[in-house]
């Protein structure tokens, strides 16, 4: 009798070591990547490039980093991993190596989007992360968002051996193109989902587009071509940061009347740099931030008087508030200056969609 119930035990203990090791298995899948203006040939760049041999080589580089772009996904898995590659490229000294070559994921509760763990990038270019576990095994609704400034090369998220997971379309409506500087493609956010693009898609429902090449977003002549070939309900114009006062006289009119030829009615929102934090100290730094948005404005105003219909401005007012608290390295905003960003940004955004009835 002791024999036998002995043997039960242990069957009892090794059936339990094999469900244990079973529920641990986690099958891999790749999926669509999302968050692009356009289709691309290269699933993880944000624009190809290929068909705009012209736009700077700096620009062409920034548009293969990730930033922006995300997959899409619904499983009843309890555990969700990932595996990803990027490029050899380190971080750099004023991001999180989450934000810069890691993930993070979002999951939708009560009908919002919430935060629900990261994909910490290894010492290698290739990486295995599990980036939520011990959760219920109903259906969940999902968001991988890839990383800001690297190049992915490849991206299978994981779940439990026997979950499901089916892809999701793209869960954002309308398209809204944001063109910009670093602050656009996520300088200095803590993680990936937290560049103001994807908060305001995530606020909103909307699609906005990141198209952010840091310190690159010089409004080009090629540059702006190719931004004006990009569908959009809505241009958002976020350069101000990079140009310089010359260039912003130059190139400003270009930009917005080559979006305007190729997309008669779609609103264009012109936005001020924000204030350089050192700038209150460094007086360089001060003038050419105050020379660069006393051009912009100029030039807004001069498209209004040439008959340019459906422009709007931001101004830097307040952007960051005025503790100057709001940013990692006096340049780029932290966590704190996108949401004071946002507060701005998003209602003077959703005011111009409403007037022109595309929400």
């Amino acid at each position: 009798m002791y024999r036998t119930q002995l043997i039960l035990i242990l069957l009892s203990i090794f059936l339990s070591f094999q469900t244990l090791a079973q529920t641990s298995l986690k099958k891999y899948v790749s999926l669509t990547v999302l968050g692009k203006a356009k289709e691309t040939e290269n699933m993880f760049h944000r624009v190809d490039t290929t068909k705009y041999p012209l736009i700077p080589k700096s620009v062409k580089y920034l548009l293969t980093n990730s930033a922006g772009l995300f997959v899409s996904f619904k499983t009843n898995s309890t555990s969700i991993a990932a595996k990803w590659c990027t490029s050899d490229k380190k971080s750099s000294s004023n991001m999180t190596a989450i934000a810069y070559e890691g993930l993070d994921i979002y999951i939708k509760k009560d009908g919002k989007w919430q935060f629900a763990g990261v994909g910490r990038p290894g010492t290698k270019s290739c990486s295995e992360s599990v980036l939520v576990s011990n959760m219920d095994s109903s259906e969940k609704e999902c968001l991988v968002y890839l990383p800001l400034y690297d190049e992915t090369k490849s991206l299978e998220i994981g779940v439990d051996e026997n979950a499901k997971i089916s892809e999701n379309t793209n869960p954002f409506q309308k398209q809204i193109i944001v063109y910009g500087s670093s602050i656009v493609q996520g300088a200095s956010a803590s993680r990936p989902g937290l560049a103001y693009p994807s908060r305001l898609s995530r606020n909103t429902g909307l699609n906005f587009v990141n198209i952010g090449v840091s310190g690159s977003a010089k409004m080009e002549k090629e540059v702006a071509d190719m931004v004006s070939e990009m569908p959009g309900d809505v241009y958002v114009l976020d350069c101000v940061p990079n140009s310089s006062p010359a260039e912003i006289k130059e190139r400003t009119k270009y930009l917005v009347k080559k979006i305007r030829s190729s997309n008669p009615i779609a609103p264009i929102i012109i936005i001020q740099t924000i204030v350089r934090e050192h700038g209150y100290f460094d007086k360089s730094v001060g003038l050419r931030v105050q020379q660069q948005n006393e051009e912009i404005k100029r030039q807004l105003e001069e498209l209004v008087k040439e008959s340019v219909k459906d422009l709007y401005f931001i101004s830097a007012d307040n952007l960051l508030g005025n503790d100057h608290e709001a940013t990692t390295d006096g340049t780029h905003p932290n966590d704190l200056g996108f949401d004071r960003m946002i507060q701005k940004f998003q209602p003077e955004i959703l005011n111009v969609l409403k007037k022109h009835k595309i929400i």
